[in-house]
């Protein structure tokens, strides 16, 4: 089986894979309630033993075919009572229609009390002519479930995000004004390049409206660093970064920074209405990120962003459908 390719993807087989591992257990749970049903004291002693079979579940219960519950709460505290008769026919789980085999794996919601994401997995039940007698539920919390799948791997095609409707519409309304990074980008990019190629900087964007960057490190991967105009503009910022040598396993070649940071200055100056706010670049993953000033964000590999050059974005494409939006 191929590897997901989108996010969707990844999801769908992780879901599957859920399915897999919670189908058989909760068949035989509803085969036991069966059995028991309609006894509340049967159905809780059916539950208690088939929550054995299921380590990752939060609560096991019976419903009718109204979604009125028949049973207690079974958790791995006990028996929860204060749910018996709850009608659970608004809940996001009981609006989706159950497939003919009788199993299914809800779409993940918000639990109504614990306010976390949770899913939950319906079997119908049926007596021994086949007749539907009501459904045993199992709740989830998605941060209990097993992990069964790799890292979604995140794409690095372009990509085109929208942005706030109010400032696209807003847009020639709007004039750049030059920002202190502006009037020092000469500086600004010569500290930023050193920082990347040279200090162990892996992720860098620059705000070029409001004259600061956020950077991080490859030795302190988990906490970004501000860097206000300050610090940009003072080459003596890069003392303070220890020297770490260039990664060997980058996708951008060291010597391609200084060209990628040279074209996000072309894009900030390109028009006084359709201008770059931000620009970021990520060595690791190659992608460059922007966001102009109509609120429309781009992320590309940094070799198409080069390839484009500066003709791309300031010619006719960017007054029609190309146009960031």
């Amino acid at each position: 089986m191929s590897a997901p390719t989108t996010l969707a993807e990844s999801v769908t087989r992780q879901r599957e894979a859920l399915a897999d591992l919670l189908r058989e257990p909760l068949a035989l749970a509803a085969e036991a309630c069966s059995r028991a049903w309609p006894s509340r004291a049967g159905l809780n002693a059916a539950l208690t033993h088939a929550l054995t079979t299921m380590p990752a579940c939060k609560y096991l219960y019976a419903l009718d075919t109204r979604a009125i519950q028949l049973s207690d709460n079974i958790s791995r505290e006990g028996l929860v009572e204060t749910d018996y008769g709850r009608d659970r026919s608004d809940r996001p789980y009981m609006r989706e229609a159950v497939p003919n085999q009788g199993f299914l794996l809800t779409q993940a919601y918000i639990s109504l009390r614990a306010k976390r994401p949770s899913l939950t997995a319906i079997q119908i039940v049926r007596d021994d002519d086949g007749q539907v007698l009501g459904f045993v539920g199992a709740d989830f919390d998605l941060r209990d479930l097993p992990i069964t799948g790799k890292l979604y791997d995140e794409p690095t095609y372009w990509r085109q995000i929208k942005g706030d409707p109010a400032i696209r519409g807003a847009v020639f309304h709007q004039t750049r004004v030059d920002s202190q990074m502006d009037l020092h980008l000469d500086t600004v990019l010569g500290v930023m390049e050193e920082l990347m190629a040279d200090h162990g900087i892996f992720h860098g964007k620059l705000h070029f409206s409001s004259s600061r960057a956020t950077v991080w490190l490859v030795d302190d991967p988990y906490r970004y660093r501000l860097l206000d105009i300050d610090a940009l503009t003072d080459p003596d910022t890069c003392l303070i970064y220890p020297h770490h040598e260039y990664p060997a396993d980058a996708v951008v070649p060291r010597d391609r920074i200084r060209p990628v940071l040279d074209s996000l200055r072309l894009l900030r100056f390109m028009d006084e209405t359709f201008y770059l706010r931000a620009g970021s670049l990520n060595i690791f993953n190659g992608m460059v990120g922007l966001t102009f000033s109509c609120d429309g964000s781009h992320y590309l590999p940094w070799d198409e962003f080069l390839s484009k050059g500066y003709d791309f974005w300031a010619s006719g494409n960017l007054t029609g459908q190309n146009r960031p939006v």
